[in-house]
C-alpha cells in the first residue's frame, strides 16, 4: 500500500493550512495516510554551529525517516510577510543539510491558503520554485483563496465546489502518478 505524509509548514495550533491538508488528506482512500504536525519535531534554528557542535538532532533524524519512506507528499505552506515562515524554513534548512534530496523519491502535492484573495500565491510560488530546482517532482501547485469563505473549520470540509473539484482533481493525478 502506498504511504502518503501531509502537513502543513505552520507552527501555528489553529493553522488554516494544516485544517486544509488535513482535509484534503482525509479525501485520499487505498493509501496509507499519516498527518504531521510539524511542530511534533522541535528543532533549534539552523546554524553552521550548531550542526558542528551537537550534529543533527533527534527530533530531525525522526522526521526524515518518516519522509524518506512517503511516495507521496502533501504540503501547505503558510505565508508570513510575502514568504513562507521562519518555523517551515527552519524545518528545510535542517533537512537540506541532512539530506539534500530528502524529496527525490516522493511526489509532491502543494498547497497554500490565507484568508486573502491571493490564497498564499507568494509562498507557494517560493516553495514550488525551490523543490523544482531540487528537482523533486511537483505534481501540482494549489493557492485556495479566502480559506473562511470557502473553508467550514468546524466540518473540516470545503464549500467551495470549484476548490473543491480542483483539488480532487490534484490529488487523483498525485495518487496515479505513485
Amino acid at each position: 500500500m502506498k504511504k502518503i505524509i501531509a502537513f502543513a509548514g505552520s507552527n501555528s495550533s489553529t493553522s488554516i493550512n494544516h485544517a486544509l491538508v488535513s482535509h484534503v488528506a482525509s479525501t485520499i482512500e487505498n493509501c496509507e495516510v499519516t498527518i504531521l504536525r510539524l511542530t511534533d519535531y522541535p528543532l533549534p534554528m539552523y546554524g553552521k554551529d550548531i550542526q558542528d557542535n551537537d550534529g543533527f538532532p533527534d527530533a530531525l533524524l525522526s522526521l526524515l525517516a518518516v519522509i524518506k519512506k512517503a511516495d507521496g507528499v502533501l504540503i501547505s505552506v503558510n505565508e508570513h510577510n510575502g514568504s513562507i515562515s521562519a518555523f517551515f524554513k527552519n524545518v528545510i534548512d535542517w533537512l537540506s543539510v541532512v539530506d539534500s534530496s530528502y524529496l527525490s523519491s516522493a511526489k509532491v502535492l502543494l498547497f497554500s491558503t490565507s484568508e486573502g484573495a491571493r490564497g498564499g500565491q507568494t509562498a507557494l510560488g517560493y516553495l514550488t520554485d525551490f523543490y523544482t530546482r531540487k528537482k523533486v517532482e511537483v505534481i501540482d501547485s494549489i493557492a485556495f483563496a479566502s480559506f473562511s469563505d470557502n473553508f467550514d473549520v468546524k466540518q473540516g470540509k470545503i464549500t467551495n465546489l470549484e476548490q473543491a473539484k480542483k483539488i480532487q482533481q490534484a490529488v487523483a493525478l498525485l495518487i496515479a502518478s505513485l
